[in-house]
């Protein structure tokens, strides 16, 4: 399959490179092309690994994955296209965080709207799935980091994209049953929220590599 990924940093080579250790064919689009990050990632990465323009990413992909910092997203996605992204999957991966008032960082949209909405409302005949944006990158290709059966969360309108990001995420290692559906695009205001708590945690453990569980009830010992 063909993957147009939009942003090279940490998170946007993390998952390309798994994408092509899978044996997909990724281009990765920046700002500008042809240098930096995304050059440098293509030199390092095996077969299959293609750099360009967000637009010329979005246009070869049959699936595009937006890897950009969220506060920029609209902004690199409308630079995308919207006709290279009509009728596609694109799998948001991006957190709204704005760390401009220091250690302490705040979320552009919150509480009654969402990154993950506004994307789908300035895209409408794109299938928005929020995806991946509740751990570290590389938890996110390779889930035998964190012991135990922790879970990662999908949402958006169209069942059938939900579905196609299911199944790309057992190809990557993440089971059935430990994929979540939230339901609606609208649930992404809950999994971008949720970045605040995984920060605290990350900041007290030291560490970026763990992960949400969902305990089941315990037996009724009545």
């Amino acid at each position: 399959m063909r993957f147009g990924i939009i942003g090279a940093g940490t998170v946007g080579t993390t998952i390309g490179s798994k994408l092509v250790r899978l044996g997909h064919e990724v281009v990765i689009g920046s700002r500008p092309s042809g240098g930096g990050r995304a050059a440098a990632w293509v030199a390092e990465a095996d077969d299959g690994a293609g750099e360009g323009t967000p637009a010329e990413a979005a246009a070869f992909g049959e699936v595009v994955v937006n890897c950009t910092p969220g506060a920029a997203s609209l902004e690199a996605l409308a630079a995308a296209g919207e006709e290279n992204l009509a009728g596609k999957l694109l799998i948001d991966v991006a957190n709204p965080l704005d760390f401009s008032a220091g250690s302490e960082p705040t979320l552009t949209v919150a509480n009654d709207d969402s990154l993950g909405e506004r994307i789908q409302r300035a895209f409408p005949a794109t299938r928005v799935v929020k995806a991946f944006n509740t751990m570290n990158s590389e938890v996110m290709v390779d889930p035998s980091l964190v012991d135990g059966d922790h879970v990662i969360f999908v949402c958006g309108e169209d069942a059938e994209a939900k579905a196609r990001v299911s199944d790309l995420l057992g190809e990557i290692g993440w089971p059935a049953e430990r994929v979540l559906d939230l339901g609606g695009i609208s649930a992404a205001r809950a999994t971008e929220a949720l970045i605040l708590l995984w920060l605290r945690l990350a900041a007290l453990a030291g560490s970026y590599r763990f992960n949400f569980a969902i305990a089941p009830p315990a037996p009724d010992r009545g």
